[in-house]
C-alpha cells in the first residue's frame, strides 16, 4: 500500500473542483482554514486554479514550475544556444 507521499509523486494530474487554504495571520499567530470553491489542475508543468473574480468572471491563475519555465524560455529564444539532442 502507498503511502500519501509516494501517490503524489506516481499521479501524472491531480484535479479537484474545491480547495482547502490553511493560513497563519502575521500579527496574532493563529492559524485559519478554509474550504474555497476553486477547480484545482496540478501537472508537470505546474498548477492551475480556475475561480471566478468579484464580477462573477471566470478567471484563472497559473503557477508554473521550473520545467514548464525552462521549456518557455527555450520557446521565446533564452535557452541555450546549442540542441539537447545530439
Amino acid at each position: 500500500m502507498m503511502n500519501e507521499q509516494e501517490q503524489q509523486v506516481s499521479a501524472d494530474k491531480i484535479e479537484a473542483d474545491s480547495i482547502i487554504v490553511e493560513v497563519t495571520d502575521k500579527s496574532t499567530g493563529k492559524t485559519f482554514r478554509r474550504s474555497l470553491p476553486v477547480r484545482y489542475l496540478e501537472n508537470d508543468n505546474g498548477i492551475i486554479l480556475y475561480g471566478e473574480t468579484m464580477d462573477a468572471v471566470p478567471t484563472q491563475i497559473s503557477l508554473l514550475s521550473e520545467t514548464a519555465l525552462a521549456k518557455l524560455s527555450g520557446l521565446i529564444g533564452r535557452g541555450p544556444d546549442q540542441p539537447r539532442c545530439s
